[in-house]
């Protein structure tokens, strides 16, 4: 299910809680609508309110972390193509090949993220970019003295973290919220504003705050789980340093 359809679902279930609670309000006895009843439920929502904020402070800061986190490796995986690419260059005419093999790689990764935010699709292979030909050929070189022999070094290591850093983006985008987590949470809502109908009076004042405090809850919901797709998501990394990257390429 889509983020938007969560959203959505989130709003139509809190804010029909509280026209629930409105509702019931006019189907008990008026003994449960006493000051003692009401001081017994708002003490009891309290609670739940405290930690349904918990709760949603939690996810709120989970889901920035990995969309942060998901940035940082980007850039970094930017500056080391960047610095292959100039060991590359001090290396020599013969290494080329690999030279246009790394602008190659850095053009498809922009063409995918790009495809991914039209089509939504979070999912890319990190076999794609070709790490392994371009490890062949950096392999393949015959230094002719030590400080190539150095650089070839050098390249191989680069070549070997930038597959790696590829790697552990593609697996973290299979990260996602907590799903029974995230049932809980919207129960939890719910109840406490099935609580706020029982008590407020029926007019089209309440009506208004009531749906702009739900539509304020399901757009965190909604915030929160587009953080989790960075790539295809109306949030979304920026591709700036890949293309920063991809200007420096081959100078």
């Amino acid at each position: 299910m889509s983020s938007i359809a969560i959203s959505f679902l989130t709003l139509a279930l809190v804010f029909g809680g509280a026209l629930f609670g409105i509702f019931l309000r006019t189907s008990l006895p008026e003994h449960h609508l006493t000051s003692d009843s009401k001081d017994v439920v708002k003490l009891g929502i309290g609670l739940v309110g405290t930690m349904a904020a918990l709760v949603l402070g939690l996810l709120i800061a989970s889901a920035k972390s990995s969309f942060d986190m998901q940035s940082a490796e980007l850039t970094e995986m930017s500056s080391k193509l960047v610095l292959l690419d100039r060991v590359l260059a001090h290396y020599g005419p013969a290494a080329q090949e690999s030279r246009d093999l790394v602008r190659a790689a850095v053009g498809r990764t922009l063409d995918g993220m790009e495809l991914q935010a039209r089509t939504r699709d979070s999912h890319s292979d990190p076999m794609s970019a070709g790490s392994e030909v371009l490890y062949d050929k950096v392999q393949a070189l015959v230094p002719a003295n030590d400080a190539q022999k150095t650089l070839q070094s050098q390249a191989l290591g680069l070549v070997i973290a930038v597959g790696q850093m590829r790697w552990l983006m593609y697996e973290q985008r299979a990260s996602s919220v907590s799903m029974p987590l995230l049932v809980v949470l919207i129960s939890w809502l719910t109840i406490i504003f099935v609580s706020f109908g029982l008590f407020a009076p029926f007019n089209a004042t309440v009506l208004t705050s009531l749906f702009v405090s739900a539509l304020s809850f399901s757009g965190a919901i909604f915030l929160i789980l587009e953080m989790y797709t960075p790539y295809s998501g109306l949030i979304q990394l920026s591709n700036a340093p890949l293309r920063a990257a991809l200007a420096h390429l081959g100078r």
